[in-house]
């Protein structure tokens, strides 16, 4: 196949003996209304970008001729020289060949090019209940008060603060932020130690590298926990550890006999069994951490969302050059804006603070200045005060709608954060079967056990169920539907 001239003025595909292989295609046609609506200053580099884009997108094969430069001139209606630069520049980039005497060809280096950009976030489409965990009511962003948060500070930004960020935050972000969590969270927070990261995993993977360099080689986690955490400090080339739970907590003899020499917990609101550590286990794990010249990793998971008190404070403020307190705004506002902090250990500050520059040169700066401001001005207190109110109807829905349609089952944990655990009577079980029948009909389901190896041996169905993303009524609606999927038992 060669590419040549035609009578009719545009370009078609020919066989080698010159004869055309159908009519002029729509392509071809498109390059005279490009070149004759572009500029005349512009019309060769209209040109360059419609060759260049044929061949990646395959409708020019490699190996296919193209006409000459005079031909192609000549069919266009530009000049020769214009074609004849064109031919240079794509054989310079390697898009076309020639050869002196034998005509222009396209190269056979380029590939077509890849299909158009998947959309690969976590969604579950075609479910018609969703109750797993993890995420908040994304409807509830108060869009109004950060976009006229976002003209303000963008029009008084200086220029200069545009440039590339102090790795640790902007300062006034990491200011808003210290007074932020030693009010409402009880922290120990100095602006020098805190750093801005994009979320809770980039916090622990900092710490994961720092702690190698000390020659921690394995961390100990909750179990139940986040499995994420797992893949995180893997990345770190850290090895994991369950270390199981009882009533009060994490069990600090645990991570004595396992031999780690940092954990990671969430001790105000544990996830995902909701209990909270008491007052000894805290004060026996922070024990565990100066016995062994270890680090809690704390990860406040959702602490600002009690409902039934004022939220137990962050174990940080207890030791902070033991506990490395972790946080975001991915439960409280959304976790697509990608903004966390953490405040470390002095031991631990500078070299974090040299990962994080070398990781990502600083956050975005637009966004930190405008979530500093957001903070100063009240809105971020207006927002978490609106969201409690909310997210207390809806799990006290979810509670109700259980008791109707699952009678006997317990719900555990204390009253706050976004999810319940709900163990249902046994004769719901097997679980498998359970959650097949729930996923048959569209009900989207996370069984405890997908969080641990530790399992209760008694054959109920143990359920981690998210309530803040839904409506009262579309929570009553899906464990309705749930009910009528698995049966009475």
């Amino acid at each position: 196949m060669k590419v040549s001239g035609t009578t009719s003025g545009n370009l078609s595909l020919c066989d080698g003996n010159g004869t055309a292989a159908g009519a002029p295609t729509a392509w071809t046609d498109a390059w005279d209304v490009l070149l004759a609506s572009a500029p005349a200053r512009r019309r060769g580099r209209v040109l360059q970008s419609a060759l260049r884009e044929a061949v990646r997108s395959g409708r020019l094969a490699a190996g296919t001729r193209l006409p000459s430069s005079r031909e192609l001139a000549a069919d266009l209606g530009v000049s020769r020289g214009l074609v004849t630069d064109a031919y240079e520049q794509l054989t310079a980039e390697g898009y076309l060949r020639s050869g002196q005497g034998s005509g222009t060809w396209v190269g056979d280096a380029v590939r077509a090019a890849a299909p158009a950009a998947r959309d690969r976030a976590p969604h579950r489409p075609g479910a018609r209940a969703d109750f797993v965990p993890g995420t908040p009511d994304l409807s509830l962003f108060p869009r109004a008060a950060w976009g006229a948060t976002h003209r303000a500070v963008l029009a008084r930004l200086p220029h200069r603060a545009l440039g590339y960020p102090d790795p640790r935050g902007l300062p006034e972000l990491r200011t808003a932020l210290a007074a932020l969590l030693t009010r409402r969270r009880g922290v120990v927070a100095d602006p020098e130690r805190l750093l801005v990261c994009s979320g809770v995993s980039q916090a622990i993977t900092l710490l994961g590298f720092a702690l190698h360099r000390r020659g921690v080689r394995t961390v100990g986690l909750e179990d139940p926990g986040s499995p994420e955490n797992s893949a995180v400090l893997g990345a770190a080339g850290l090895r994991t550890v369950r270390l199981p739970l009882d009533s009060e907590g994490l069990v600090p003899g645990t991570a004595a006999r396992a031999g780690v020499r940092a954990v990671v917990a969430t001790p105000s609101h544990q996830y995902p069994s909701g209990i909270a550590y008491s007052a000894a286990r805290r004060t026996e794990l922070l024990d565990w951490a100066r016995s062994v010249d270890g680090f809690v990793l704390e990860d406040d998971y959702d602490g600002d969302f009690r409902y039934d008190r004022a939220p137990v404070g962050a174990l940080q403020g207890l030791d902070p050059e033991r506990v490395a307190y972790m946080g975001s705004v991915s439960k409280s506002m959304a976790p697509g804006l990608r903004i966390g902090w953490l405040l470390a250990p002095e031991e631990l500050t500078e070299e974090l603070v040299e990962r994080k520059r070398t990781m990502d040169l600083g956050n975005p700066v637009l966004e930190q200045a405008l979530l500093a401001d957001f903070v100063e001005q009240g809105g971020y207190d207006r927002h978490l005060r609106r969201c409690k109110l909310a997210y207390r109807r809806r799990r006290d829905t979810l509670i109700a709608a259980l008791a109707e349609q699952f009678p006997g089952t317990e719900v555990s944990g204390i009253a706050a954060g976004l999810h319940v655990i709900a163990a249902l009577p046994e004769r719901y079980g097997p679980e498998s079967r359970f959650l097949r029948r729930a996923a048959g009909a569209g009900v989207a389901l996370r069984a405890l056990a997908y969080h641990g190896t530790a399992r209760p041996d008694d054959g109920r169905v143990r359920l981690v169920m998210g309530y803040a993303h839904q409506s009262p009524s579309d929570i009553t609606r899906g464990v309705r539907l749930l009910a009528q999927a698995v049966g009475r038992g």
